[in-house]
């Protein structure tokens, strides 16, 4: 869309805005990504009850540590599911951008939730060290097996049929489906430990690895999703590269009020004020600007203002 207005015939000001509704994804892809969680959500849930009946029959700490990791995670895809639904509805009057921050939001509470289930089972590693008892480690062992093979499942399943690489809200449920992974791996090498060797302390001494785990992956999630609430510029994409290939367009004098920010994963945008030489096209060069941040950096939602000198935006 062009926008087109002239000021006492010298001054010109050019807006462009292509936007899908919700971003590049596109309503196929969304699909897949909800059919995907919808699966990791009744695999872990089936493998959280298992492990937590399993945890309390064994008396194992490391079982019952990733059954409550494997709770959150429940609690974590069906709010990522609630976040996708939510994200999917068009924009109106009073949210313009729609509910697309919603996985966002759904993110961020997910980190939130793995850094305080990290934090609960180091303290209870902790207090086992000093009196670990005694774990029924053959049990322990076939129902560690079984989350394992779930959580892996879980895990391809969101790889295969997801877009976990470029939607933070469904990277955020597939980390949360590897950190369970992981709990199940610890809580085999520490069945398989205590089974051969009775040595009992291996079982916090795995939870703690485990929740060291969960805290690097929780940190990674926190980051993303408040670098995209605090408008900050999108991973990848700098902010001196797109200036300088800007003012690299021919008739482009200056460049100013440059913003780049993420909307949610995978949707982009920019806005900026060009300066033009007298004389200049602006239809031209705007059409130019845009071609080249589309083709450079792939943002595809842009607005810029043409100037023929330097505008002080309160007046414009």
């Amino acid at each position: 869309m062009h926008h087109h207005h002239h000021f006492h015939d010298s001054f010109h000001q050019d807006h462009v805005h292509s936007q899908a509704s919700h971003g590049p994804i596109g309503a196929g892809g969304r699909a897949h990504n909800k059919r995907a969680l919808t699966a990791a959500l009744f695999i872990t849930g089936g493998i959280m009850l298992l492990e937590f009946f399993g945890g309390l029959l064994t008396h194992s700490l490391a079982l019952l540590s990733d059954a409550g990791h494997m709770l959150s995670d429940a609690a974590s895809l069906a709010l990522s599911l609630l976040a996708m639904m939510l994200a999917a509805r068009p924009p109106s009057p009073g949210m313009t951008y729609g509910f697309s921050r919603a996985e966002v939001l759904a993110a961020l509470v997910n980190g939130a939730t793995l850094l305080g289930i990290a934090g609960i089972i180091a303290w209870e590693a902790v207090a086992r060290f000093f009196q670990p008892p005694e774990v029924a480690s053959g049990t322990m062992i076939i129902v560690a097996t079984i989350g394992l093979v779930a959580n892996l499942l879980s895990a391809w399943w969101l790889m295969r049929k997801g877009d976990v690489k470029g939607n933070v809200n469904l990277r955020s449920a597939y980390l949360h489906v590897l950190g369970d992974a992981l709990g199940s791996v610890g809580a085999l090498v520490a069945g398989l430990l205590m089974f051969w060797f009775s040595w009992y302390a291996v079982d916090p001494l795995i939870s703690l690895v485990v929740a060291a785990l969960i805290l690097k992956s929780a940190w990674g999630i926190l980051h993303h999703a408040v670098r995209i609430l605090m408008e900050g510029s999108p991973l990848g994409v700098s902010r001196d590269r797109v200036e300088s290939a800007l003012r690299g367009l021919r008739d482009v004098v200056d460049v100013h009020d440059l913003h780049i920010w993420t909307i949610t994963s995978g949707f982009d945008s920019l806005s900026c004020h060009l300066v033009v030489r007298e004389g200049a096209d602006a239809q031209t060069v705007l059409q130019e600007a845009v071609q080249k941040i589309r083709e450079m950096f792939r943002i595809h939602h842009v607005t810029i203002q043409i100037e023929t000198a330097p505008c002080d935006t309160r007046t414009c």
